[in-house]
């Protein structure tokens, strides 16, 4: 896939998009709900997947977890470094890169505003269930999970920001598709999907 200058902006503009999600309750501290911090990191990761395609959606969060791996703070709580590897939370953050390449693959194949939807949802479920997988193992094997931690329990912890990520993986997956009735069909942008 040989990738052009709209397509390192495009890709550069995600990275930059999830690095805010990540953070964004620092910028508006009012999406803390209770103690539960509302992240837009699934959103942006399931959009860079129907708005740029599978594979440039795929390199966007690539390149995303590659910055905070070197240590650029782009993780949450403006996390970063290659020791974030052992954190729990770090399975999310690889999960980003499939949830973008199936979200978008799905896409591809789609011409229909459900098919975006299904996709971003798609997209989502995978975010989870490697995330959640993660922590869990996370947890039992290198970190300090509490005394009556289960998987049970681990999945019970997802159901907090569940509907908050359902409902913006169906704005994604609508947005997606109305700028991909746009813009993304115009112009510079109309390679995108095919280079995919």
């Amino acid at each position: 896939m040989k990738l052009k200058t709209i397509d390192l902006t495009l890709a550069a503009m995600f990275v930059t998009l999830m690095a805010v999600g990540a953070n964004i309750t620092s910028i508006a501290p009012f999406m803390v709900i209770g103690t539960v911090p509302i992240t837009l990191q699934t959103f942006f990761a399931v959009l860079a997947g129907v708005v740029l395609g599978s594979r440039l959606g795929a390199i966007s969060m690539t390149a995303y977890a590659l910055a905070g791996l070197v240590g650029i703070p782009v993780f949450a709580k403006f996390g970063a470094g290659f020791s974030t590897i052992f954190s729990s939370t770090f399975g999310f953050i690889l999960s980003y890169i499939l949830t973008a390449y199936v979200a978008g693959k799905i896409a591809e194949k789609g011409k229909s505003t459900a098919a975006y939807v299904i996709a971003a949802l798609a997209g989502m479920a995978i975010n989870y269930v490697a995330g959640t997988n993660w922590m869990y193992m996370a947890l039992k094997l290198w970190a300090d999970a509490p005394g009556a931690f289960s998987y049970k329990i681990a999945w019970e912890w997802m159901l907090v920001p569940l509907p908050k990520d359902i409902i913006l993986a169906v704005l994604a997956g609508l947005l997606g598709f109305r700028l991909e009735k746009t813009v993304l069909s115009k112009g510079q942008f109309k390679h995108l999907k095919r280079a995919s």
